[in-house]
């Protein structure tokens, strides 16, 4: 039973003052319990004797004179084997078995026991050196993923030096488990003295460390062609998701947790709808994986801190998204954490900000906002691991600018710390073409190098270029009519037209679209281009008026008729425009 040090002394909401007992002292950022129910907290300023807590719970209940526990820790999250395939609070603490109301567990993940044992397989002799990152076993998790036991970081940081040289000596392996069922909290090794659990905790806002960052040309494929041909971003790399409400944020970040393809997902419902979150819940238990046949469920993790969940855990469950990550990175995989949204993390720090008595900057929002953002996007990357492997973290982050408004801080900040901008833009969205991802709007700072190394470079500058040239004729044409306009300019809002219809639109409700491979991807786009330049070749000849009667809806048909590896399908569509375009220039009505 930990001991009571403290008292509280005022309570105002979630922020809570208390007061230690002589002799005892707390720093900042230490996690503390409060009242018989435990209620999970963290020290955010120290004034004299009198510390003030943020508490991640409600408060209702709590009176002055109330026991205060110090852990003597920051807020930390348990990490382990008991992460795939479960969904957990903001602080990461299983949902599954909780109540309907959270409370009383103390902020500890492991305060309800998981009675789950998995077979450890060993991989290390005793003897061998043995430091952080080290590999010393598997644990069957699922079929997808390979679950790692490793040294974990911080072991030996305070281990003496016995030769007085200045470094630390080699840890060994003094022991291992044999094969066997093991809990998640099991001691499976002894290295160096110091035992090694199936389970570690670390703290959510410290990152993870690791030998180097690494520069990465490899995409992460999404399946979402406006964003693989257009938009591309690196395994480890970082995207923003600006978008007014119902331009398709949620849609679009479920498509890409389902169909992208990292090795693990980490889904954070932040401050999200509860039904929004049940059907992310509820579609991906039942997704099927493509990796390993199994459920995808089998290696996401889902944190859902709702909207009716305590607002003040909104800012934690950033972090500790971040900090499930990089456990896997650790491991070798490559990972992605998908934030929906961050606007509502930024409004936690907005309330709690204004609760502190901090001073507030533009719109109300903490002045530290933009280092606060920074943080959190800086633990993205492709990092060599201690354990001298290969591991990544790409975070995606949506975010929900009110009215629709670009300029308001979240979002100008978020834009300076990403790689990509992947801009909703609400008149798409209006005209039902989805994804509603705007091309004029929209960034990728590593396109060029992600779409050579994909295959899509040549396509993705012609289609960035038709696309430009259609939008700046777009003005012209409600002005002045299409008909007013040369041939060669009907043709380029013709092209346009093509490219958004046959190419960028994709509808996450099909079951033969949902996902595009780069395969149908590249057909789509050749097919979409070769009538296009036929076109050119047939209005220059004929007029622009026969081109512009032919019927295109074939070609426009074939993203939802061609399965996502049916190229065959594509090419038929293609054939079949392409003749009916060659009877029109060799003199024939098209048929």
């Amino acid at each position: 039973m930990d001991a009571v040090t403290g008292a509280v002394r005022r309570v105002a909401g979630p922020l809570v003052e208390i007061e230690l007992d002589g002799g005892h002292t707390a720093a900042m950022s230490e996690q503390v319990l409060l009242g018989a129910a435990r209620v999970p907290g963290e020290v955010v300023a120290i004034r004299g004797g009198v510390l003030t807590v943020q508490a991640y719970e409600y408060t209702g209940g709590l009176a002055p004179g109330d026991p205060v526990i110090p852990q003597h820790r920051p807020l930390s999250a348990l990490l382990g084997a008991a992460l795939l395939g479960g969904v957990f609070d903001g602080l990461l603490r299983p949902l599954a078995g909780a109540g309907d109301w959270l409370g009383g567990s103390g902020g500890a993940p492991d305060a309800t026991p998981d009675e789950r044992t998995w077979q450890f397989t060993p991989e290390a002799d005793p003897g061998d050196p043995a430091p952080a990152g080290t590999r010393l076993g598997t644990l069957a998790v699922c079929t997808a993923v390979e679950h790692r036991v490793l040294v974990p970081p911080g072991l030996h940081e305070n281990r003496p030096d016995p030769d007085g040289y200045g470094a630390p000596a080699q840890p060994r392996l003094d022991w291992i488990a044999p094969p066997g069922q093991y809990g998640q909290h099991a001691v499976v090794a002894r290295v160096g003295g110091e035992p090694v659990a199936l389970s570690e905790r670390w703290p959510i806002r410290r990152p993870r460390p690791f030998r180097r960052r690494l520069d990465s040309v490899t995409p992460l494929h999404t399946g979402q062609r406006a964003l693989d041909l257009l938009f591309p971003i690196a395994k480890g790399g970082s995207a923003a998701v600006p978008g007014g409400f119902g331009t398709g944020k949620t849609v679009l970040l479920q498509q890409i947790a389902k169909w992208c393809d990292a090795d693990v997902i980490i889904y954070l419902g932040c401050g999200e709808r509860g039904n929004e979150m049940a059907q992310v819940v509820d579609e991906i238990s039942r997704l099927r994986d493509p990796r390993g046949g199994g459920r995808l469920a089998e290696r996401t993790v889902v944190v859902a801190n709702t909207s009716d969940m305590p607002m003040m855990a909104r800012e934690s469950s950033i972090y500790v998204g971040a900090c499930v990550a990089e456990y896997y990175r650790d491991m070798g995989y490559d990972a992605v954490v998908i934030a929906d949204s961050t606007s509502r993390w930024a409004e936690a720090l907005r309330e709690f900000a204004s609760r502190s008595g901090a001073l507030p900057a533009e719109e109300g929002f903490p002045a530290d906002l933009a280092s606060a953002l920074a943080a959190f996007y800086e633990r993205a990357g492709t990092v060599q691991t201690l354990g001298s492997g290969r591991g990544s973290v790409t975070v995606l982050g949506a975010v929900s600018p009110p009215g629709g408004d670009m300029a308001e801080p979240v979002t100008v900040h978020t834009e300076r710390f990403v790689r990509a901008r992947w801009t909703l833009d609400r008149d798409l969205a209006y005209a039902r073409h989805y994804p509603a991802v705007s091309w004029a709007a929209s960034f990728s700072r590593d396109a060029a190098a992600l779409a050579h190394a994909a295959g899509f470079g040549p396509l993705r500058e012609r289609l960035v270029l038709i696309l430009a040239r259609a939008d700046r004729l777009a003005d012209l044409v409600d002005l002045v009519g299409i008909s007013a306009l040369p041939a060669e300019e009907r043709m380029a809002v013709l092209a346009g037209r093509l490219v958004r219809e046959g190419v960028l639109q994709q509808s996450a409700l099909s079951e033969t679209d949902g996902y595009s491979p780069d395969r149908k991807t590249a057909a789509l786009a050749e097919a979409v281009l070769a009538v296009i330049d036929r076109c050119f070749a047939v209005a220059r000849a004929a007029g622009p008026v026969p081109v512009e009667s032919v019927d295109f809806g074939p070609l426009l048909r074939a993203r939802e008729q061609a399965g996502p590896q049916d190229v065959a399908v594509v090419e038929q569509c293609r054939d079949t425009v392409l003749a009916a375009l060659d009877a029109l220039a060799g003199g024939e009505a098209p048929r």
